[in-house]
C-alpha cells in the first residue's frame, strides 16, 4: 500500500507501479474490445456452420453488445460495494468461462446465449480499468494514464478483422474464442498479485430500482438501435416500440436518479460543467467516427475487392497514427488541459475522413490509407483527451461513477454511429441504381461468382461505381457530424482544469486504501 507521504513524490511521469497496474488492466481490456471485432469476421462463417442466415448469426454481435451495455451501469456500484481489484477479477473469469463455452457452442442459440455471458464479464472491464488506473495514478496523470488505455480501444478495431481472419483461415472459427482463457488467466493471477487491493464500502445501498429502470433500458433502446441495418428502417415497428420503451425506461430512471441519495447513476455529476461538456463532445465524436469506421473495412472489400485479412491490414495505418500522437497527446493534456489537443484532433480527422467522401471505383489504395493515417492522428488527439477532460475534476469517490457514465456514453454512441451509418449506407446503394449488383457480384460464394461472369464487364464497371459513390456519399455525413463536433469542442477548458483532490488530498487519490 502507498502511503501518503510517497504518493505525490513523482506525480509527473508514471512510475513502475502505475505502469505494472496498467499492463494489467490494458490486457483484460484489450481482450474484452478484440472480442468485439475478431468476431465480426466470422458471420459467413456461422452462417455455414450452422445453416443459418445471416440476419441470425449477425445476434452473435448483437446479443454481446445489448449485454455490455445492461451491465455497464452496475459497474460504478459494484466496484464500490466489492472493491476494484475483486471484481476486475471476477469480470475476466466470467469473460474468459464465456469464452470457453462460445468455442463448445452446438448451434447458433446456444452460441447466442454463451455471447451474452460473455458481454456480462466484458462489459465491467472497460469502466473498471478507467477507474483503476484514474485512482492509481491521481488527478495530474490521468492523461498519460488515459494514453495507456487507448491501446485496446485502437488494437480492437485494426487487429480484430486481422487476427479473426486469420485464425479462421488456418485453424477453425472456434480459436477465435478460445484464444482469451490463456491471455485471461494470465490477466487473473497479474491481477492477484499485482494490483492493489481497495477498500470497499458496504454501507452504501444498492439502487435495485434504478437497475431494473436503466439496464433494461440500455438493453432495449440498443436492441432497437441495432435493429436498424437489418430491417433497413427507422420507422419499423421494431425499432420504434423498442426503442420508445427503452427511452421511457431511461427517462424514468433520470427522474429516480436526481431524487436519490446514492444512485445507480449519479447524474449530479453532470452539474460539472467540464464533464458535461466533455461527454457531449465524446458522444457527437463516437458516433461519427465509429460510425464510419465500422464502414472502412466494408469499403476495401466490397468496391477494392480485397478479402478480410487484406482489408484489416489496409486499416492498420490508422492505428499507427494514434499510437504516434496518443501518447504525446496524454502528456499534454496533464499538462495544458483538453480543449487545444482535441480542437487539434479534430481538424485533422476531419481532413483524413475528407478524403473517403471521395472515394472512386479506382481510388488509390495508398491515398485512402494515407488518409486512414490522418485520421488516427487526428483520433489519437480526440478521443482519449475526451475521458480525461470527463474525469480530470472528479474527486476520489466520483471516479467510479464517473467512468461508468463515461462507458456507458462510449457504448451507447458507437451502437447509435454503428447503425447510422448502415441504414445511411443501405438507402445510398438502394438509390444508386446498379450498386446493389456489386455488391451482390462479390464474395466466394457461387452465386457471386456467377453474377460476376453473367454481367457485361462494362455495366459490373457502372454498378461499381456507383457502390463508391453510396460509401462517398456516407462518409459525407459522417463528415458533418464531425464538422459539428466542433462547437462543443470550442468549449473545452483551454488551461489545465484543478482537480478538488489535487492539492488538499492529493495523497489519498494515489493511495488504495
Amino acid at each position: 500500500m502507498t502511503s501518503p507521504k510517497e504518493a505525490p513524490t513523482a506525480p509527473d511521469k508514471l512510475d513502475s507501479a502505475v505502469l505494472k497496474i496498467a499492463a494489467v488492466v490494458v490486457l483484460g481490456a484489450t481482450m474484452s474490445i478484440l472480442d468485439v471485432t475478431v468476431v465480426s469476421v466470422a458471420l459467413t462463417t456461422f452462417t455455414r456452420e450452422f445453416d443459418s442466415s445471416y440476419a441470425t448469426v449477425a445476434w452473435t454481435m448483437t446479443a454481446y453488445t445489448l449485454a455490455l451495455g445492461a451491465v455497464i451501469p452496475l459497474t460504478g456500484w459494484a466496484a464500490d460495494r466489492f472493491g476494484t481489484k475483486r471484481l476486475y477479477i471476477t469480470a475476466v473469469a466470467l469473460f474468459v468461462l464465456g469464452s470457453v463455452a462460445c468455442s463448445m457452442a452446438w448451434d447458433i442459440t446456444s452460441l447466442i446465449g454463451f455471447r451474452v455471458l460473455q458481454g456480462l464479464g466484458g462489459g465491467m472491464l472497460m469502466p473498471l480499468s478507467m477507474t483503476i488506473l484514474t485512482r492509481a495514478a491521481g488527478p495530474d496523470r490521468i492523461g498519460r494514464v488515459m494514453a495507456v488505455l487507448g491501446i485496446p480501444v485502437l488494437l480492437g478495431p485494426i487487429g480484430g478483422p486481422i487476427l479473426g481472419g486469420w485464425l479462421i483461415e488456418v485453424a477453425s472459427w472456434h480459436w477465435i474464442f478460445l484464444i482469451n482463457p490463456p491471455i485471461g488467466l494470465v490477466a487473473i493471477v497479474a491481477a492477484y498479485f499485482i494490483l492493489p487491493s481497495d477498500k470497499p464500502a458496504p454501507s452504501e445501498s444498492f439502487d435495485f430500482l434504478g437497475m431494473l429502470l436503466l439496464s433494461p433500458g440500455l438493453a432495449t433502446f440498443l436492441f432497437g438501435v441495432s435493429s436498424i441495418p437489418e430491417v433497413g428502417t427507422v420507422a419499423s415497428a421494431r425499432v420504434l416500440v423498442s426503442g420508445a420503451i427503452g427511452l421511457t425506461l431511461i427517462l424514468a430512471f433520470v427522474l429516480h436518479a436526481l431524487n436519490k441519495n446514492h444512485p445507480l447513476i449519479d447524474l449530479h455529476l453532470f452539474k460539472d460543467r467540464q464533464l458535461t461538456i466533455a461527454v457531449i463532445t465524446l458522444l457527437m465524436f463516437v458516433v461519427a467516427f465509429m460510425g464510419a469506421g465500422l464502414l472502412f473495412p466494408s469499403y476495401f472489400i466490397q468496391v477494392g475487392g480485397h478479402n478480410t485479412l487484406g482489408a484489416g491490414l489496409l486499416i492498420a495505418p490508422q492505428g499507427i497514427g494514434a499510437m504516434l500522437t496518443m501518447p504525446i497527446a496524454g502528456r499534454l493534456v496533464d499538462k495544458i488541459g483538453a480543449g487545444k489537443i482535441v480542437l487539434t484532433g479534430l481538424p485533422l480527422t476531419l481532413v483524413g475522413l475528407s478524403v473517403f467522401t471521395q472515394v472512386a471505383a479506382d481510388t488509390s489504395t495508398w491515398l485512402l490509407m494515407g488518409a486512414l493515417f490522418v485520421m488516427g492522428l487526428g483520433m489519437g488527439c480526440t478521443m482519449m483527451p475526451l475521458m480525461t477532460a470527463a474525469l480530470t475534476t472528479l474527486s476520489h469517490e466520483q471516479v467510479a461513477r464517473g467512468s461508468t457514465l463515461v462507458a456507458i456514453v462510449q457504448q451507447t454512441a458507437t451502437s447509435i454511429g454503428a447503425a447510422v451509418m448502415s441504414v445511411v449506407l443501405t438507402n445510398q446503394i438502394s438509390s444508386q441504381g446498379t450498386a446493389g449488383l456489386a455488391v451482390a457480384s462479390r464474395g466466394d460464394t457461387p452465386e457471386a461468382a456467377q453474377i460476376a461472369a453473367q454481367t457485361p464487364p462494362p455495366v459490373l464497371a457502372h454498378a461499381f461505381s456507383q457502390l463508391a459513390d453510396a460509401f462517398g456519399n456516407t462518409f459525407v455525413v459522417a463528415a458533418v457530424l464531425i464538422l459539428l463536433t466542433f462547437i462543443p469542442a470550442f468549449l473545452l477548458p483551454r488551461k489545465k482544469s484543478e482537480n478538488p483532490d489535487s492539492e488538499a488530498e492529493g495523497a489519498r487519490t494515489v493511495m488504495m486504501h
